[in-house]
């Protein structure tokens, strides 16, 4: 995973709600307070994320996020029972750890 972004999508307003402080939305009506955790994907995931969560939702952007500059631990793991394992930070979100922001219809791995 190092130096592998990791993607968190995010509705619009909760991304661009208070710009000055690390962002603690976890997923959908789910704080990290809340949570534990914010819950991520890899690039491969981000369409069935998308689709699982976030159907129905027009205002969705996925954050590109440098893992080195999270600060937070991160963890690869499986939560849900699945079969798949997915990135988690347990802890805020540093804004200047998201490399881009693009709307879900425009993000190629969508």
């Amino acid at each position: 995973m190092p130096g592998e972004p990791i993607f968190h999508l995010a509705r619009r307003q909760d991304w661009d709600a208070h710009q000055s402080q690390p962002y603690t939305f976890s997923t959908l009506g789910r704080t990290l307070a809340d949570v534990g955790f914010i819950h991520c994907s890899f690039r491969r995931q981000v369409a069935k994320t998308a689709e699982l969560i976030f159907r129905g939702h027009t205002d969705v952007v996925v954050l590109a996020i440098d893992p080195d500059r999270v600060g937070a631990p991160i963890r690869v793991e499986n939560l849900e029972g699945g079969n798949d394992d997915f990135p988690h930070i347990y802890g805020p979100l540093p804004r200047d750890a998201v490399v881009a922001v693009t709307p879900l219809e425009s993000f190629a791995g969508a």
